[in-house]
């Protein structure tokens, strides 16, 4: 078996930014810390700080008053931080900044009076923080059938921000659709898919054709993930999207195929190497690094945990 590791995979500086700031926060005000929604979308990530003393809860009224309290690295609503402050939470937060440009974005467009069409996905923890900055002024937008049944008042006062870890492909296409029919609609002057969603999407559409088989290591719940799956998928290659070496799905192996892995956001890189271990075990695999692109984008640690870990540090 011949195994092509795709980089840039794995973390991005969003997720190493909200998951350093989980393992301080812990260091500093002790277990237990509660977390709104899980930190990251992975379930390695969540149950290894399940055992150091994290709870993990999906509303504020579950969080004892007085307690510590991180919002995670997708962002929150303007409602749940006031909720936050009403039950006297030491509330730290580690949204992604490129998550809060877009909450910047709403919240710009809304004081303008415009329309904003949100593309994303019904019920994802970040379009959930978006959309409650500015509910009255947000529209969603799913699909490309969603735009024909579009009905705005004022055409002038258009504009569309994006999800973050969307398929660039599918956002591209939602947008093609909605400029065609709003052609004067407006769009911050950055687009606002992360970058780490678009280099290991580019490195799967660079790299899949050469496998016949497609690895995603990552969480179903992981967006980003599932649009690596998908990207693999929908050029006719089979992909799986696992969370480590026991999703393996070990009928569909043989050691005459080439493999392509690479991992979502949020997944670490100790579960690829995990995989990466197994299929040598079984398969005598051998591997060779194909680096796309290279990265080396760093996110500031919540400013209350920044004096901490610089302490910490200097012991």
């Amino acid at each position: 078996m011949k195994i092509i590791l795709a980089a840039p995979r794995g973390f991005c500086a969003g997720v190493n930014m909200a998951i350093e700031s989980l393992d301080l926060t812990l260091k500093k005000f002790g277990a237990p810390v509660y977390v709104y929604h899980e930190i990251v979308h992975n379930q390695y990530v969540v149950d290894e700080f399940r055992e150091k003393g994290a709870i993990f809860v999906d509303s504020i009224e579950e969080v004892p008053t007085d307690s510590v309290l991180l919002f995670s690295a997708h962002g929150v609503s303007p409602e749940t931080r006031a909720q936050a402050i009403e039950r006297n939470l030491h509330a730290l937060d580690a949204t992604c900044p490129l998550v809060t440009k877009v909450h910047l974005e709403a919240i710009k467009y809304a004081k303008l009076n415009y329309t904003i069409l949100l593309i994303g996905h019904e019920g994802h923890d970040e379009v959930i923080g978006t959309m409650g900055e500015a509910p009255e002024a947000i529209i969603l937008v799913e699909e490309e059938q969603d735009i024909q049944n579009l009905k705005i008042e004022d055409e002038t006062k258009l504009a569309y921000l994006t999800q973050t870890t969307l398929s660039v492909d599918d956002a591209n296409r939602i947008i093609k659709k909605i400029k065609e029919r709003f052609p004067k609609i407006e769009s911050p002057p950055k687009e606002d898919i992360c970058y780490a969603t678009q280099n290991r999407q580019e490195a799967v559409r660079l790299l899949a054709d050469r496998a016949d088989i497609v690895l995603v290591l990552g969480s179903q719940n992981s967006s980003n993930s599932q649009r690596l799956k998908q990207l693999a998928s929908d050029r006719g290659i089979t992909a799986f999207l696992i969370d480590g070496p026991q999703d393996l799905e070990l009928s569909e192996l043989n050691d005459d195929q080439t493999v392509l892995i690479t991992a979502g956001a949020s997944a670490p890189e100790s579960v690829v190497q995990q995989t990466i271990d197994c299929l040598v075990h079984k398969f005598n695999a051998t591997v060779e690094v194909e680096t796309i692109r290279e990265e080396s984008v760093h996110f500031p640690l919540p400013k209350p945990l920044r004096a901490f870990a610089a302490e910490l540090k200097d012991e």
